[in-house]
C-alpha cells in the first residue's frame, strides 16, 4: 500500500509498515486518547489556579 505524500511522514514517524494491519490504527487511537486526556485535564485544572479578588 502506498501512502499519500502528506501522510508518509506520519507513517514513517510512527514506525509502521503497510503490512502491520490494525497495529497502526491502534497506535493512532492510543496517541489521540493520551493527548485528549492531557488536554482535558489541563482545561479542567486551569480554573483552579485563578484567584478570585
Amino acid at each position: 500500500m502506498e501512502y499519500p505524500p502528506a501522510a508518509a511522514w506520519l507513517a514513517e514517524a510512527a514506525g509502521t509498515a503497510p503490512h502491520e494491519g490494525s497495529g497502526y490504527l491502534l497506535r493512532v487511537i492510543l496517541i489521540v486518547m493520551v493527548v485528549g486526556c492531557v488536554l482535558t485535564g489541563w482545561f479542567l485544572l486551569r480554573g483552579y489556579s485563578r484567584k478570585d479578588d
